[in-house]
């Protein structure tokens, strides 16, 4: 979540020259941009998403293979006409919710006009205590209301029981490690048979492992391989339709006083050691504000660091055999309250959150930002509310929501709304 500096002069030529080459597909999405009122601001070229439908596993396969108009085709789905999808991420929030504000959830998921929700599906939720216990149907609702609705789910499974937890983790939080990896990977395994006949058949395995505040142990290339060679193929015993998603790598600097490994060099690591043949895409969690996701930079943003900086994920991905996996931003968005300096511009320095209608044209930019990455094929905003009230003492990681945490919606919402809406009409 580092902030970038803006694109000096000397630098402008260069840029020119690299926006004249960007795809047809972007050139089409500038040329739909639309007025956003509850921005002031004109900001507003969109994605479609192809709505439901789930993609086929097909690791090696080109940009969109998994799109609606091209799932199970190698053939179909090239960069230039394909559609990216779009889906809104609610960590474990979904699993709580009464069935009320359960039902709400949906309501709201429908309207912005997306086709997924990622949700943790929480090994300590569903086995909290024992190995022989199961609270299937803790998520069993959160499936089944997902589906009423026409909506596709993306699990992510992760999050260790107490019980199960590694024994040098040192800590009672749920992003310990698994003290086995078979263990781990027969859970997964049971949470495909169950889902995967209910239409659940894409996975996402464990959440930000590159980060100390999800990998209680400290980030390790070699154990998070160890945990995929054990879980992928257990997955896909259970259903060889399941199209598996590496962790999503927050998108950080290699911080090791906060036990921080960046994003671009964990990839190398899990892909030297040969994780990329257990997985049919990367998901990455791409966050720029106050920057605009479209926003060019002499350094480099973390959109640009997916296929445009000299040791981007595309590079990697090249490097290791598989330059067409696709890349699923699992996440992405801004926090409308901290404590610290708000920015209301996106040429603000030194912020640690945004203005809510800065953050609305944040998320009306992340649409085209998205959708010029041709490696790209979904796209999730983080996140759907708020999870406390703004307070002194409120984490900035509870205010990245659509809407407040009273329900009441941000400018964002609308503005997202708007944003997908266009991309449909225009390829209508």
């Amino acid at each position: 979540m580092s902030q970038q500096p803006i694109q000096p002069a000397s630098d402008r030529s260069r840029s020119r020259s690299r926006r004249k080459q960007r795809s047809g597909v972007q050139r089409r999405l500038l040329g739909a941009l639309v007025s956003v009122g509850v921005l002031g601001a004109s900001v507003a070229a969109v994605v479609a998403l192809s709505g439901a439908g789930t993609p086929s596993r097909v690791p090696d396969d080109g940009v969109g293979a998994a799109s609606a108009s091209g799932a199970g085709n190698p053939e179909a789905g090239h960069a230039s006409d394909r559609e990216l999808r779009f889906g809104l991420a609610f960590g474990d929030r979904l699993t709580w919710m009464t069935d009320t504000e359960l039902s709400k959830a949906m309501d709201d998921a429908e309207e912005l006009g997306v086709g997924w929700l990622r949700v943790d599906l929480s090994w300590r939720n569903i086995q909290p205590d024992s190995s022989t216990q199961y609270l299937w149907e803790r998520f069993d609702r959160v499936v089944d209301a997902a589906h009423a609705h026409g909506l596709e789910v993306l699990p992510t499974i992760s999050y260790t029981p107490r019980w199960a937890a590694a024994p040098d983790c040192g800590s009672t939080a749920q992003a310990c490690p698994p003290a086995d990896d078979a263990q781990f990977a027969e859970f997964a395994q049971h949470a495909v048979e169950r889902y995967a006949p209910k239409g659940v058949h894409t996975w996402e395995i464990w959440n930000e492992p590159n980060i100390l505040p999800f990998w209680k142990t400290g980030p390790d290339a070699e154990r998070y391989t160890a945990l995929l060679a054990a879980t992928a193929p257990a997955m896909r015993s259970a259903d060889p339709k399941a199209y598996l998603l590496f962790g999503g790598l927050a998108a950080v600097d290699t911080i090791p006083s906060k036990g921080y490994v960046s994003h671009k060099t964990f990839l190398s690591e899990v892909a030297r050691l040969g994780a990329l043949k257990y997985v049919d895409a990367i998901s990455y969690h791409p966050y720029t504000y106050p920057l605009l996701p479209s926003t060019e930079t002499a350094t480099g943003t973390r959109y640009e660091d997916i296929d445009r900086t000299q040791d981007s994920l595309v590079a990697t991905l090249t490097k290791y055999g598989k330059p067409k996996m696709p890349i699923w931003i699992t996440e992405t968005g801004a926090p409308t309250w901290a404590q610290g300096k708000v920015a209301d511009s996106p040429d603000a320095v030194g912020t640690q959150y945004v203005t809510p209608r800065l953050q609305a044209e944040i998320a009306t930019d992340t649409v085209p930002a998205a959708a010029a990455i041709p490696s790209v094929d979904v796209m999730f905003w983080f996140a759907y509310q708020d999870g406390e009230p703004e307070t002194a003492t409120s984490r900035k990681a509870q205010h990245y929501g659509l809407k407040y945490y009273d329900g009441t919606r941000k400018p964002a919402f609308e503005a997202l709304r708007k944003a997908i809406a266009a991309y449909r009409k225009d390829h209508d």
